[in-house]
């Protein structure tokens, strides 16, 4: 299973090993992401698979870390991050595993509200993972109103291309999780920008030899959509490359250029 995943995943799981403290604690997993060129997907997919552990705090916990390491005893340095240790506990293979309490709650939050998933296989494309970018997260960022309204303002000024409207952005719904994590994920101005390339896309407005598919507002929200979007990818002049990631209507146009 760890083999079938991504080089730049795999890369990022032994980047956070050479990191960690001497419990397999790591305390700034975004600056790690940041240094060797991981991307949000790679760090959700060590999540879903559970090669990390995450925490509402941001920090994470290598799961088999005392499996896979051994310190003499006057080397050790026990880790500073008492709370989220003391969620845990060892399995019959020496493996992190989140604690029961006497209710039932497993301790710390990974995986919690994420949809299930065959172990060797992600559908980037349909999982959002607004819990565990949200717990990567660790600036205060606080939720405005007037950031969903200038969302909602700038994608229906693509009415004009054909495109359908939304009128909101509710509390507790699903395009909620999504357009939240996003901005947490970037900001509001990227996001704004990303809706402006919609613009400059035949592809996103439905203009490809008479397919019915045309991009929506939760379509474009949607992680591993939005990025595609926002670096520009459908931008007229610019065939996507790699069709392993294709959604079923990328195919269809790439079918029928």
């Amino acid at each position: 299973a760890f083999l079938d995943m991504p080089m730049s995943a795999r890369c990022l799981y032994f980047t956070l090993g050479m990191l960690a403290d001497d419990d397999g604690f790591v305390g700034n997993p975004k600056s790690i992401m940041r240094q060797c060129g991981a991307s949000q997907d790679d760090m959700a997919m060590l999540l879903q698979k559970r090669y990390v552990l995450g925490f509402e705090s941001g920090i994470i916990v290598i799961k088999h870390w005392r499996i896979n390491n051994y310190l003499r005893n006057d080397r050790y340095q026990n880790t500073t991050y008492i709370e989220e240790k003391e969620t845990l506990e060892l399995d019959a293979k020496n493996a992190y595993k989140e604690k029961v309490l006497n209710v039932g709650i497993p301790g710390g939050i990974p995986n919690i509200g994420i949809p299930s998933i065959d172990k060797d296989s992600i559908d980037k494309d349909s999982i959002d993972k607004d819990i565990i970018l949200s717990s990567l997260h660790s600036d205060n960022i606080s939720d405005k109103k007037s950031d969903y309204d200038a969302i909602i303002q700038k994608w229906n000024e693509l009415e004009k291309y054909g495109i359908v409207s939304i009128r909101s952005i509710n509390e507790g719904t699903e395009r909620m999780k999504s357009v939240r994590a996003r901005i947490r994920q970037y900001s509001l101005n990227e996001i704004l920008e990303a809706i402006d390339n919609i613009k400059e896309s035949d592809f996103l407005q439905g203009k490809h030899n008479g397919r019915p598919w045309q991009i929506t507002f939760d379509w474009f929200i949607l992680p591993t959509n939005f990025s595609k979007v926002l670096e520009g990818n459908y931008k007229n002049g610019t065939r996507i490359i790699s069709e392993n990631n294709l959604s079923e209507g990328e195919r269809r146009f790439l079918e029928n250029e």
